[in-house]
């Protein structure tokens, strides 16, 4: 009999011996037992169950996938390499969004009226039959996937050089279309850019700035860090956020109120909202670029991070000439609300 933690090891070995083998019944009593052995694994097992459960992650029964994305997510968030759990993830992610698709289109043919729950809650017996146990499966182990997946995203690693998001993209935004649910944290987390330039120009003064983003989970975050470097950095006149501010929208825990200090706009004079993230800003030039305008209202916020795991930088690179600015200023909308 096996004691302490050397028991979740022993849970993984179990389950991947009962899932490769086909054997549902051993499947299901070696995953009772990994879950309730995986809260009190030390970082070490978790650094070596990540990969392992993830490599054998699609062949999993469609019941528990998504929770087996979960725990490889923890192991991640736990120190486990990303850039071995995340093609899994990735690919487990997009089959379940492309099954829940299916899912949705023929809940929606046959008169169905409102989807069930991932929960469950709406779903008949018969329906396993009717729409399938694979595609019912898919539907709930949405929100497992979503959850893992960002898991992964949080990793800059992964946004730079694991492939396989632009079919997930695709996948997440049918499955949204067909639902109605926005599956809003994964399609902000695989629209995150990173080494992006982004180009910032004061309407009222014609003082521009090149600078780089990565790791921005949405613009309310980019807001507060346009303006510590440019209010902050003594750039252009304002108030600033507050350090605290400032550094929980980079890496520090917590959300502490904050006020804006611009009208953000896009060079094809609409507004950019806070609500939205730095993948909507119009591109010119190759760069993104935002025009400050003053605020028409004061707007305040909990300022934080989108994407508490994940780390956010706004550098500014040099001010631009006047010749730069007043060149980029020529191709910008007057505002358009």
């Amino acid at each position: 009999m096996m004691f302490g933690r050397k028991r979740f090891p022993a849970a993984v070995a179990a389950f991947e011996t009962a899932v490769r083998a086909q054997d549902p019944d051993a499947a299901e009593d070696a995953l009772e037992r990994l879950l309730a052995t995986a809260g009190g694994a030390g970082d070490a097992e978790l650094h070596e169950a990540g990969p392992r459960l993830a490599a054998f992650l699609d062949e999993v029964p469609p019941g528990p996938r998504g929770t087996i994305a979960v725990l490889i997510g923890a192991c991640v968030e736990r120190g486990a390499d990303p850039l071995a759990c995340a093609p899994a993830v990735f690919e487990g992610a997009r089959g379940a969004f492309e099954r829940a698709a299916g899912f949705c289109a023929a809940w929606k043919e046959a008169g169905r009226g409102e989807l069930p729950s991932p929960e469950g809650e709406g779903l008949e017996d018969a329906d396993f039959e009717r729409f399938g146990f694979g595609p019912v499966m898919a539907w709930q182990s949405l929100p497992h996937f979503e959850r893992a997946c960002v898991a992964m995203l949080n990793s800059p690693a992964v946004r730079r050089t694991v492939p396989g998001r632009a079919g997930l993209r695709d996948a997440v935004a049918r499955a949204a279309g067909l639902s109605g649910e926005p599956f809003q944290c994964l399609v902000y987390a695989l629209a995150v850019l990173d080494d992006e330039p982004f180009v910032a120009i004061d309407r009222a003064t014609g003082a521009g700035f090149a600078l780089r983003a990565s790791g921005i989970g949405d613009n309310f975050q980019l807001h507060t860090l346009l303006a510590d470097a440019l209010i902050g950095g003594g750039h252009l006149p304002g108030t600033a956020p507050s350090p605290e501010a400032v550094a929980m929208c980079r890496d520090l825990p917590g959300r502490t109120p904050t006020t804006g200090s611009f009208n953000l706009v896009g060079a094809d004079g609409e507004w950019i909202w806070n609500e939205g993230n730095p993948a909507d800003v119009p591109v010119v030039d190759g760069v993104r670029l935002v025009v400050l305008d003053p605020p028409p209202y004061e707007r305040s916020w909990p300022a934080g991070r989108f994407f508490p795991g994940m780390t956010g930088e706004l550098v500014l690179e040099r001010a631009l000439t006047a010749e730069e600015s007043r060149a980029l200023l020529a191709q910008v909308a007057q505002p358009g609300r």
